[in-house]
């Protein structure tokens, strides 16, 4: 469908979703301190905890953590030293981090449902009432799981293609006989063009399936079909939701990166005011976080109405929504809606 597509960009799809979110501010507030805030706070809460069971007192970390879940060494190794000691299973920091694992998991689907479903109807400028938010969370919860699951297979699987082929390119080389020298430059190369390469491709899938989880909640379909039907929608907006994905992931990295930083900047904040500052960074860093993750789930949802727009599937449901109690939209060519804002008479 090659007609002239609307002037939609970044700045559109965010004022859109502003505007929605003001419209009901009220409400969103109440979602993101239900569903947002637990979940932005254990994001920041979480490099400075392992921080501080890691570092300030190494006699009981040697008990109770082990392993550092970001050394991989560790891992491999530390049960070569301890012979006489009884390994549990499971090492605490690696319930620790399931347990977070699992706990994150399942808030991101609480929001990403609640959320969507609001900015959905608010679009539309129909009432948008907080208790059929939550109960839409109880229908759409396992359709988004599942579908979460197949998208990281899918991603796990493409991993693990990338380093196979450098592990099989490696034993060609050995089988050569050539001796393989990790720190050569040519190793290096590659890996950092595979590396590449990979990057490339997974901000790739982000972005045809970054509709994957509106068409979830709104369309009620899961597994592979919203992931094909994503595909499809996007085209034609790949370029905002390229920028959409960037803007939002860079401004959530610096916000964490920073709270991070400052968390391991702080000794175990021995001193009065360091701790009352310290708590005060975590609380301003939850916080921004948490608004982050609402514009960019209010973003999303605007930008899967967009893409009906230019596909022009919204114009028969405006009709429709019209027909019922709304003045028209200015249409262009009767294709495309220049403005998808709706205003209620």
């Amino acid at each position: 469908m090659e007609n002239p597509a609307p002037r939609l960009n970044l700045f559109t799809v965010l004022s859109e979703s502003k505007r929605i979110l003001n419209a009901h501010s009220r409400h969103f507030l109440a979602l993101s301190v239900l569903f947002l805030l637990p979940l932005s706070f254990s994001l920041v809460v979480y490099p400075t905890l392992l921080h501080l069971l890691t570092d300030p007192f190494p006699k009981n970390t040697q008990v109770l953590l082990r392993a550092h879940p970001f050394d991989f060494h560790t891992h491999h190794h530390h049960h070569h030293h301890h012979h006489h000691q009884q390994e549990p299973i499971f090492s605490n920091d690696e319930l620790l981090s399931l347990l977070y694992s699992l706990f994150i998991c399942a808030f991101s689907l609480l929001a990403v449902g609640s959320i969507t479903f609001s900015v959905y109807h608010g679009f539309y400028g129909r009432p948008v009432k907080l208790i059929s938010a939550i109960k839409s969370v109880f229908t759409s919860f396992f359709p988004l799981l599942l579908t979460v699951i197949i998208f990281q297979v899918i991603v796990s699987l493409i991993c693990i293609a990338f380093g196979l082929f450098l592990f099989l390119v490696v034993r060609a080389v050995e089988l050569l006989g050539h001796e393989v020298e990790y720190s050569s430059p040519y190793f290096v190369t590659l890996s950092g063009v595979l590396l590449v390469a990979l990057i490339m491709v997974l901000v790739y899938l982000q972005v045809i399936w970054s509709l994957v989880s509106v068409i979830v909640v709104v369309e009620s379909r899961w597994g592979f079909e919203p992931l094909r039907r994503s595909a499809s929608l996007v085209k034609g907006m790949r370029g905002v939701a390229l920028s959409l994905l960037l803007f939002f992931g860079g401004f959530a990295g610096i916000v964490v990166w920073t709270g991070a930083v400052s968390a391991v900047g702080s000794d175990g904040a021995s001193d009065e005011w360091k701790s009352w500052a310290f708590v005060v960074q975590i609380v301003v860093t939850s916080t921004l976080l948490m608004l982050l993750l609402l514009y960019y789930a209010a973003a999303n949802t605007v930008l899967y109405m967009y893409c009906k727009a230019i596909h022009g599937e919204l114009a028969v449901e405006i009709a429709e929504e019209f027909a019922r109690e709304y003045v028209s939209l200015p249409f262009d060519d009767g294709k495309v809606p220049h403005l998808v804002s709706v205003v209620v008479s």
